[in-house]
């Protein structure tokens, strides 16, 4: 009788205690589903930013050493130039000419050249067929040398062919005695072109640094050395070029 009347006492439209236990746990599971959402998220975007940021370390860990090697080589000439125009105007309006077309023209070609070098030399690093790396390294140095011969006319002849095309005599004078001095800087890229490529290709980059460094280092001392203390002129200022690469 008991139970009857509290069927009875029931209302018809109220939840009866079935549904609201239903749900309850129907609330819990979205608020579980929605917190792992939530979650998977904000785990999503923590790992996206250890993703970029191990990438970006990786690409610098490549990309540094070929930045300090170009800037060192960019140095380099920069350096010489900022030297002889304390020589004298002359020299430095013949500095110009070599430095921004010879010179350019000259590793333009020999380090296009080399980058074949590194796409060779990568190909038998991930073959892990060491012995070609050396093979590839020494054929280099014969075409690029090779090239470095053909282009020995222009360097040698530098002073008539300026003087061809209008430039001033005594500017075309010394500027064919500094593509004269350019021509042991030029076989010693050749060089340092293709072991730049050979090392990259095995990501030996650190020892790039190195050298890039000690280059740019050796080259600023010699410069003062030989061109302000004991006044060499243009002469001190190219065998420090020479001696430095």
């Amino acid at each position: 009788m008991e139970n009857r009347e509290e069927e009875h006492n029931v209302p018809l439209l109220g939840p009866s205690p079935a549904a609201s236990a239903s749900a309850g746990a129907e609330n819990g599971e979205n608020n579980v589903i929605r917190g792992r959402r939530l979650g998977g998220r904000e785990e999503e975007e923590a790992g996206l930013g250890r993703r970029l940021l191990e990438e970006n370390r990786k690409l610098w860990k490549v990309a540094g050493p070929a930045i300090c090697t170009r800037f060192s080589g960019f140095g380099v000439t920069v350096i010489s130039q900022a030297f002889i125009g304390h020589i004298g105007p002359t020299e430095l309006a013949a500095y110009a000419p070599v430095s921004t077309v010879l010179m350019r023209f000259g590793n333009g070609i020999l380090l296009g050249m080399a980058s074949a070098l590194e796409t060779l030399c990568g190909q038998s690093y991930g073959a892990k067929q060491y012995h070609m790396m050396g093979i590839h390294l020494q054929r280099s140095w014969i075409i690029l040398t090779s090239c470095a011969v053909l282009m020995l006319p222009i360097f040698l002849f530098t002073e008539p062919l300026l003087i061809f095309i209008g430039q001033d005599p005594k500017i075309s004078a010394v500027a064919g005695v500094i593509s004269v001095w350019y021509i042991p800087i030029m076989f010693a890229n050749v060089c340092s072109f293709t072991l730049q490529m050979y090392l990259q290709a095995q990501s030996k980059n650190i020892i790039i640094t190195y050298l890039a460094i000690l280059n740019l280092s050796t080259h600023i001392f010699l410069s003062w050395l030989l061109t302000v203390k004991f006044q060499f002129g243009l002469a001190g200022v190219m065998s420090s070029m020479v001696i430095a690469l």
